[in-house]
């Protein structure tokens, strides 16, 4: 454990992180590809190349449920300091050496001609969760000032093809999050799968404009590579050549899954971040300052660990350079019902989302549906199905 040092007040001197240490276990997920090769090799079940789903989508929900929550915050006295502190940095900075050895061994074994395809494809979809939290940890390095942990965002984003998210993120979603003009913000009514097609083709859209923009100002053509979309791209165009070079087009279709699955996991935890809340007018016309109440969170410590704390999500748009360990709980967010892991499986099935979900909406928002950020498609539907929650 880590205790302040006793320059603190009294009530703050013995105060200790009692995650400190759980942070190294983040690390676990980056090995998944060798973890899936090793519980294979000792008990010669195939089932284990799709290990990294049985992970993410089974075990880490039963943890939240056995672990529990934690909802205690640091003392604000200590904030400065936990923040200044590097052990912190280095479990998010770690992440990346492991998550390209494991894509590399993972090419290896796709290119060994020793696994079927459907055990292919299991370690695929493993390799895609090592993916697609990789983009969680690039979301962690990509709000901070430091030019260096800034790079090292767009490096972990090129495994996924997803490098523009360093743009739309930061400079598009967070100035429009919890409102209908946010490709990432998700609507009542709106369905994962009606969901991801808008936030991906929204998303890049968005970021391109971002950074047109940026480069117009400079009296630059966008095609250039100072553009950091197109210098994102380029490393995922470099980082997929030169693994197609070593190991063959056999590992192409299983890099494009990998990606595929990767980003599609970072978009099904955008759907359930912000789901039907949105952000008032005010008499200006202009939207209200984004607060607590414009994100849903989670205290479920599992979850938790596994996303560096990004289930504190109202404190993370509150102060987006805030580092992980450092992130709050506010007692007026909405809580979501269990941990992301849990969420997600919900998220992909839509009646079980509506059922769990919709009802949650309408209580945060007293049952106003003026209140609430409804899917334009199904806003009739909405207001016919809901219309008696609005009048109770």
């Amino acid at each position: 454990m880590s205790t302040i040092a006793s320059t603190h007040s009294p009530s703050t001197a013995t105060w200790r992180d009692g995650k400190r240490y759980a942070w190294l276990l983040g690390l676990f997920v980056p090995t998944l590809p060798f973890v899936s090769f090793g519980l294979v090799a000792a008990t010669g079940l195939d089932l284990f190349w799709f290990f990294g789903p049985i992970l993410v989508f089974g075990i880490f929900p039963v943890l939240d449920l056995i672990v529990g929550k934690d909802a205690e915050n640091p003392p604000d006295s200590v904030i400065k300091w936990l923040e200044q502190d590097r052990y912190y940095r280095w479990c998010t900075y770690l992440y990346l050496p492991i998550q390209y050895a494991g894509l590399v061994f993972a090419c290896a074994l796709w290119a060994g001609g020793e696994l079927s395809v459907l055990d292919s494809i299991g370690l695929a979809l493993s390799v895609g969760m090592v993916s697609g939290i990789a983009i969680n940890t690039a979301h962690e390095l990509g709000h901070k000032r430091g030019s260096v942990e800034r790079w090292l965002s767009k490096v972990a984003l090129a495994q996924s093809g997803y490098g523009h998210f360093f743009i739309e993120h930061n400079r598009g979603h967070h100035v429009r999050v919890a409102t209908p003009d946010d490709p990432a913000s998700s609507r009542l009514g709106e369905s994962f799968w009606a969901f991801l097609p808008r936030t991906v083709l929204g998303s890049l859209r968005s970021s391109w404009e971002i950074e047109s923009a940026r480069l117009d100002r400079l009296d630059s053509s966008p095609w250039t590579l100072r553009n950091d979309v197109l210098n994102a791209w380029a490393m995922s165009v470099v980082l997929f050549a030169v693994l197609v070079a070593v190991f063959g087009w056999v590992v192409a279709p299983y890099l494009l899954v990998q990606a595929v699955v990767g980003f599609s996991l970072l978009e099904v935890v955008n759907y359930l971040e912000h789901y039907g809340l949105l952000r008032g007018r005010r008499e200006d016309g202009r939207y209200e300052r984004c607060a607590p109440e414009h994100s849903w969170n989670s205290n479920n410590v599992a979850s938790n660990v596994l996303l560096y704390h990004l289930q504190r999500h109202s404190d993370h748009h509150a102060n987006p350079m805030r580092r992980y360990q450092a992130l709050r709980h506010f007692d007026e967010a909405p809580q979501l019902p269990t941990g992301y892991a849990g969420m997600i499986l919900a998220a992909i099935l839509p009646p079980l989302w509506r059922r769990v979900m919709d009802h949650r909406v309408l209580e945060h928002y007293e049952g106003d549906l003026t209140r609430v950020n409804v899917y334009p498609r199904q806003r009739e539907r909405v207001m016919s199905r809901y219309s008696g929650a609005a009048g109770a």
